[in-house]
């Protein structure tokens, strides 16, 4: 028996990092406990119990006891948080995250909250904690052993790890698959499903100190035909600046930019239209609206926003695909036109960037008033280095941006104060990033929705999901607010308004938003949402087409008749009549022709669609191209190579 003991603490350890696994993946992201997944996750932390096993060993009994409970302490604390993580922001945060975890806790109430609700989880993720303090010292010895034998059970992590590699390889290599996440993707929810967190979390360290960029099939390298290329003959005019790529080619010597200037070289840019330059001229205001969604578009309850829809653009197909870093990142896509890398705030990372093509440098070129605001910390997300890099005058809570303390605060009250400062004689573009729309969504911890409940106490539906509204009639009182000020100064026909949001409300429970939803939500379904376009007396236009927030910068740079490079751009122009392309983090898209999952490795087609052989690969190599080129972009800080810093 005494043998037994010894050796009972490493498989303590192994059975206490396989139970933490099976917790988490069974309330987050699922998964069968009869895969090759569970092989290979079973496998890697072994190698890490192994490791955890040598670590507390190395001292007197006490002192290894401690370690011991410290270690499953760690462990369990990281498995919660994680949990937490995902139970707020459907995903699990990276490293890089963990870095700017004083942010992040500001939304303390919202971490609180989802404690409570998850307190039953959370216990389970500190049981093999619990047993160690309640009986360790009875069934564990923890004894110092010799350094014959700690030498053997580093072999056996090798082994372990050699093992977990081995099984990786020898499974599928398609886009789906544990191979993919483990070398060429970057994609947490999905490798925590096909890897493990442990290995995750490995993978995510090991990228961070090393830079990785996910791995990308290489583009064709350019013949005598560059498909990018305008030929002389071709009459059209097409949305391009006057770039160089072959004399780049010559001159540059960074192998990577050169790649770069390769790809972007034969990228097809997009047509000017008959809508090149409609709104010339004009204001512009663009919103970025947080947890903004087409289901809180009511003429009841939002009348401002239902009448907008009504009046502008109406889009029956627009996605806002959900990034990393939530909020930030939605909204780095909505005013850059470019993806965000996965792994790292890239709003924070572009602050020191040439960004030319986004609205405030485009439109303070020209001579506009640039002014930026949000009703939230001027710091959060470190806006305060990246919107004055936009070219934006920026103020928020701290910084010049006087409000009510609440939380959150008034998006009403936020225009109040701010449209003063921009309204007058001159043209202007005001950029706002709203928070009146934030989770959580009930009547006792958000003070929006209980601003609001009378509008929506006699609604239909869960106590969440009039919360939610509640939360969105705030913001429809602001726009209430703007298009009556922009009537009264006289140039609400001359100012364009663009809506979108950062992510879908994912602070409602799937449930709540099928009951505004009026049907079952599938997993495109959830990131369906509103984009907003709208100028008073324009003619109502509807866009069925498939479209997302990718594509809100070239469209806005069409209309309003703005000098841009189409072929730099991840989005498109919707009315170019360039192929439709909704892109996720996950590689997953949405095209003309269908929908393709990437967690699942399925292509579904549109009824009646013509798909030829061959379409989905061509259409994932796409997108793989745009997700790897948009991360260099970003830190290869590109345009600074091809263009004058604005």
């Amino acid at each position: 028996m005494k043998g037994l003991k010894n050796w009972s603490l490493l498989l303590y350890f192994s059975v206490s990092y396989f139970w933490l696994e099976l917790v988490l993946r069974f309330f987050t992201v699922g998964g069968s406990i009869f895969s090759l997944d569970q092989v290979i996750i079973v496998l890697f932390a072994v190698g890490a119990a192994v490791f955890t096993f040598i670590l507390c060993s190395l001292f007197t009994p006490r002192v290894n006891r401690i370690l011991a409970a410290i270690c499953l302490g760690l462990a369990g604390g990281i498995f919660a948080s994680q949990l937490i993580y995902h139970s707020i922001f459907t995903t699990f945060y990276s490293l890089y995250s963990v870095g700017n975890a004083g942010q992040v806790w500001q939304f303390w109430r919202e971490a609180l909250h989802a404690i409570i609700n998850n307190g039953l989880k959370v216990l389970l993720l500190f049981l093999p904690l619990a047993v160690l303090l309640a009986a360790g010292r009875k069934m564990f010895s923890f004894a110092r052993i010799r350094w014959a034998l700690r030498a053997m059970l580093a072999a056996v992590i090798v082994l372990s790890y050699a093992g977990g590699v081995a099984v990786v390889q020898a499974g599928e290599h398609q886009s789906s698959s544990a191979y993919s996440y483990y070398y060429e993707k970057s994609f947490p929810v999905h490798s925590v499903q096909k890897l493990g967190l442990i290995t995750t979390m490995r993978l995510d360290f090991q990228r961070l100190i090393t830079g990785w960029t996910p791995a990308v099939t290489p583009p064709p390298l350019p013949g005598e035909e560059v498909p990018g290329k305008i030929p002389p003959e071709d009459k059209e005019e097409y949305n391009v600046l006057n770039i160089d790529f072959d004399q780049l080619l010559n001159t540059e010597t960074d192998e990577e930019i050169r790649a770069m200037h390769r790809y972007f070289r034969i990228v097809p840019p997009t047509k000017k239209n008959a809508f090149t330059g409609k709104y010339q001229g004009y204001n512009l205001i663009l919103i970025t609206a947080e947890g903004f969604s087409h289901l809180a578009v009511r003429e009841d309850v939002t009348p401002t926003l239902y009448k907008m829809m009504q009046e502008g653009y109406k889009f029956t197909n627009f996605y806002t695909p959900l990034w990393g870093v939530s909020t930030s990142d939605g909204e780095y896509v909505a005013c850059t036109g470019l993806l965000p890398k996965s792994g790292t705030w890239s709003f924070k990372e572009s602050a020191d960037n040439c960004m030319p093509f986004v609205m405030g440098n485009q439109l303070k070129g020209l001579g506009y008033q640039t002014v930026a605001y949000h009703n939230h910390s001027y710091k959060y997300y470190s806006r305060h280095l990246s919107h004055p890099n936009m070219g934006y005058e920026y103020k928020g809570i701290g910084n010049g941006l006087v409000m009510k303390k609440a939380w959150p605060r008034s998006d009403l009250e936020m225009m109040e104060k701010s449209i003063p400062e921009y309204l007058g004689e001159h043209q202007f573009h005001a950029y706002y990033m709203t928070v009146s729309g934030h989770l959580n969504y009930n009547f006792y911890g958000n003070e929006m929705a209980a601003k609001n409940k009378k509008y929506v106490k006699d609604l239909p539906y869960s106590d969440a999901a009039k919360a939610y509204l509640a939360t969105q009639i705030e913001f429809d009182r602001a726009m209430e607010y703007l298009l009556r000020k922009l009537e009264e100064a006289g140039v609400a026909d001359k100012t364009l308004i663009a809506i979108s949001s950062d992510h879908y409300p994912y602070g409602l429970p799937q449930p709540a938003l099928e009951e505004l939803a009026g049907e079952k939500l599938d997993n495109f379904e959830l990131y369906r949402n509103a984009f907003i376009l709208w100028t008073k007396g324009m003619e109502p236009m509807v866009i069925d087409e498939p479209c997302c927030s990718a594509d809100i910068i070239p469209t806005l740079s069409n209309l309003l008749g703005l000098e841009y490079d189409s072929r730099l751009l991840m989005g498109r122009d919707i009315h170019s009549g360039a192929e439709p392309l909704v892109v996720f983090a996950d590689g997953s898209f949405i095209s003309a022709r269908g929908r393709y999952d990437a967690g699942s490795d399925q292509f579904e087609p549109n009824p009646g669609a013509s798909v030829e052989e061959g379409y989905e690969e061509s259409v994932a190599a796409i997108v793989a191209r745009k997700l790897y080129y948009s991360a260099m972009i970003l830190d290869k800080d590109y345009y600074a190579h091809v263009l004058p810093r604005r």
